[in-house]
């Protein structure tokens, strides 16, 4: 017979789970890893990647409109695009809210947390904010709902937990983004060739999986050469799908996948895995063409290294890197061989390596028609 402890205990446990279901907490790799990292990418996207690219467009073409200050606020001036970047720790922290479906007070309560998050979280922000945003959801989900004044107490416990957890966690989870990201840089300068198809492979796969590529390079802080082989293995990955796919996909899947995302050939992958070999060796082969060949180096925001041809993102980053370089002296001009290299890492090579092997495939009868079908 079990013991009176014991049955309290499985009470107890019971009691705790039908608590955590009735508030819609669900603690998972998917919620959490899937779901809130996804949200966190297209919260950077709507505040510091358009911010970015919103300024490049006005240097770029000289749009005094966009470079010219909107608003100076304690002492320091902000343009259109620079108040979207400054955004990004709250537009990351209610994204990574509605991901967790949080109740309205709690979602509007992490935008103060998201901003203090980042900002204590120095340059590996990002990460900061995706673990304190999602540890403060779920309290505050907790609290919800629970009292009368609702609208008093479950304000102070989001803001106040989050900010107490920005303050304890997030120097220290920054740093250790910083200190990954570092790493990672610093091993593909000393070694181009290896860790050119390392981070070419790993930020590729992400980037096809349903995890976010962009938040993964933008939490590490991945840039410079390392962030090149990421451009180059997230291109492959999206424009040797799209290219490869292109009998059963015609021109929809060859847009949808080359300047959306390959993620939608996931659930074919998960049918037949060996679709994905052709795509992931053009990134294994591009990854050190660009770092050893075209020293293609990401010097824009870390984000863009992990978007591929989305949007032409990976693109205007490097390029905005290029304009930053000028500016900055270390560059003396965007030379051809420069935009010759881009092109092909981005768009050509891709487009010719992964048919050629998945046409390998093909012959092995491990690819076959209808198996890339959308």
């Amino acid at each position: 017979m079990p013991s009176g402890r014991l049955i309290k205990g499985e009470k107890g446990m019971d009691s705790w789970k039908a608590f955590l279901k009735r508030k819609n907490i669900e603690i998972s790799l998917k919620r959490y890893g899937i779901d809130a990292l996804g949200a966190m990418a297209q919260g950077l996207f709507c505040s510091l990647l358009i911010g970015t690219i919103i300024n490049t467009l006005g240097t770029i073409f000289h749009l005094s409109f966009l470079t010219q200050p909107v608003a100076t606020i304690s002492g320091t001036q902000y343009t259109v695009g620079s108040l979207a970047m400054a955004m990004s720790g709250p537009a990351m922290a209610a994204a990574i809210g509605r991901a967790l479906q949080c109740p309205p007070l709690v979602l509007f309560s992490l935008i103060t947390v998201g901003f203090a998050s980042n900002a204590l979280g120095g340059a590996g922000g990002p990460l900061a904010v995706l673990f304190v945003a999602i540890i403060t959801a779920e309290i505050g989900k907790m609290v919800s709902g629970e009292t009368k004044v609702d609208i008093l107490v479950t304000p102070l416990v989001t803001v106040g937990v989050g900010v107490f957890l920005s303050w304890l966690l997030a120097p220290a989870l920054g740093k250790l983004a910083m200190m990954v990201g570092t790493f990672i840089m610093w091993a593909t300068e000393l070694q181009p060739f290896l860790m050119g198809i390392l981070v070419s492979v790993v930020v590729g796969v992400a980037l096809t999986l349903p995890i976010s590529s962009a938040a993964i390079c933008a939490a590490l802080g991945l840039t410079g050469l390392a962030g090149g082989a990421a451009v180059a293995g997230c291109c492959a990955q999206m424009v040797g799908f799209a290219v490869m796919s292109f009998k059963e996909n015609r021109w929809g899947g060859l847009v949808s996948q080359g300047i959306g995302t390959s993620m939608l050939q996931m659930p074919n992958i998960v049918k037949n895995p060996r679709i994905w070999i052709a795509p992931t060796l053009a990134s294994a082969v591009t990854g050190p063409i660009a770092t050893c060949v075209f020293h293609l180096q990401m010097n824009g925001p870390a984000i863009d290294s992990g978007m591929g041809t989305c949007g032409f993102v990976g693109q205007i980053g490097v390029i905005q890197g290029w304009i930053s370089d000028i500016a900055a002296g270390k560059m003396a001009a965007i030379s051809a061989f420069d935009v010759t290299g881009l092109i092909l890492i981005s768009f050509v090579l891709p487009a010719i390596l992964a048919p050629l092997i998945n046409m390998f495939c093909r012959k092995k009868g491990w690819v076959k028609d209808g198996d890339l079908t959308l």
